[in-house]
């Protein structure tokens, strides 16, 4: 590539590597959303390991906070080095530490190392998300966002039928082996295709990909609060740990909810299943109202739909009324929090974008950590159906009316310098 003022190349480069390669990267996001879920039966079935699934819960529990404090922090350190260093970093460092769980000789051993893999992961999503909206054209920005983020459903799906084949002959430690393997090809590619962000490189007073920016972690993190974005900063951050509250919860319980409901375990599962097919659907549909609307109504509207059908599962429809409302609630829950991914991506200036994308993404994560919890409050009470779907309908208004009062000056004046106007974008 050359200069930043090539247009043309960054969209070529766009196009041909950059979208497939961070895809990758946040496949293996859903392969660590499901791969603990997957090894646990055996590892607890392990007596020379003693787990419990109160030990299991915690190593659980470490993984994701290792990804909460990843997200933080990389997305800081990418405003500063640069989105391609820091994506390449991210990969690298949970491809390897993933990789030694494999060899871990006991449960804290494997605690650690998830730990650490965490804080490499954490660190993918904020800078995937930073780099593609930077190269993506402005009116496919929403599309390019959810687009990218079926790779985390993708990966998820795959790392649950890789368990049942892999687990039998080859033992749980296998499925970790096969978790670092995508780096041996993904990050050789990383170091020759991906480019460097030029929205970074103009922010940053680089005037060519091959020099190195100047950056600073202090004027990052300072993005988000200055000019009038204290309010919208703290706003996005309750959104998204609302949206995955939901994301976690529902992954987490909804057969166990719906089984209390009186459903078979058969039927159970199944509305699992349908729950994410309405979720691949729904990142499809909301990148391109996102595009079409603006991103703001878009959120906003996909979290109090998700209310809506969340409430409407509190009621047992007869025959396949249920796999509809199943269905619809996963069209709209998944995909409104990368909706919010997508408007945070384009509510900040260059100078703290990743790093609004880190504190949002970490922030969620403690969300991820709560979901779980909730659900199995109520679940434990044996009030899960139907008050469970109306505790989740409420996170979801909350999630609605907290990204309602965000407001951007970036959006506006971005829009304003397109425009030639003074009018406030859609987007906005």
């Amino acid at each position: 590539m050359g200069g930043v003022e090539r247009s043309g190349t960054d969209r070529t480069a766009y196009t041909a590597w950059v979208m497939p390669l961070c895809w990758m990267a946040i496949l293996l996001d859903g392969f660590d959303l499901v791969v603990f879920g997957v090894v646990l039966p055996p590892l607890l079935d392990d007596k020379a390991w003693g787990l419990t699934p109160a030990t299991g819960s915690l190593v659980a529990t470490i993984g994701l906070v290792g990804m909460t404090i990843g997200a933080i922090t990389i997305g800081m350190i990418t405003d500063v080095i640069g989105r391609r260093k820091a994506l390449i970093i991210a990969v690298s460092a949970f491809s390897l530490f993933t990789l030694l769980c494999s060899f871990s000789p006991n449960a804290w051993v494997l605690g650690l190392f998830r730990f650490l893999a965490g804080l490499g992961l954490g660190g993918c999503l904020p800078t995937a998300i930073a780099l593609i909206t930077e190269l993506a054209h402005k009116e496919r920005a929403g599309r390019a966002t959810t687009t990218l983020m079926t790779g985390y459903h993708v990966g998820a799906v795959l790392t649950a039928l890789l368990g049942i084949l892999v687990i039998p002959g080859f033992g749980w430690r296998g499925m970790f082996v096969i978790g670092a393997l995508p780096a041996v090809v993904l990050v050789p590619l990383m170091l020759k295709y991906l480019p460097e962000s030029p929205s970074f490189l103009r922010a940053a007073g680089a005037p060519a990909p091959d020099q190195a920016p100047h950056g600073s972690s202090t004027r990052a993190i300072a993005a988000l609060f200055r000019n009038g974005m204290t309010r919208s900063t703290v706003a996005l951050w309750i959104t998204s740990f609302m949206g995955l509250v939901l994301v976690y919860g529902l992954n987490t319980w909804l057969p166990q909810i719906m089984r209390q409901a009186g459903y078979a375990l058969g039927a159970a599962l199944t509305l699992l299943l349908i729950l994410n097919v309405g979720a691949v659907i729904g990142l499809l549909i909301a990148g391109m109202v996102a595009d079409r609307i603006g991103v703001r109504p878009s959120v906003i509207a996909w979290f109090a739909l998700s209310a809506l059908f969340l409430a409407l599962l509190s009621i047992k429809l007869p025959g396949i009324g249920v796999y509809v409302s199943v269905l619809l609630a996963g069209i709209f829950v998944f995909s409104s929090q990368v909706l919010v991914y997508a408007y945070t991506s384009r509510a900040y200036p260059p100078t703290g974008r990743a790093t609004a994308l880190g504190a949002v993404a970490g922030v969620g994560r403690i969300g991820a950590i709560c979901g779980p919890l909730l659900g199995g409050w109520f679940l434990t009470l044996g009030i899960a159906y139907p008050w469970g779907f109306f505790a989740f309908a409420i996170v979801a208004a909350i999630g609605a009316v907290a990204v309602a009062v965000v407001r951007s000056p970036h959006m506006r004046a971005v829009a304003d310098a397109d425009l030639g106007t003074t009018e406030a974008p859609r987007a906005h």
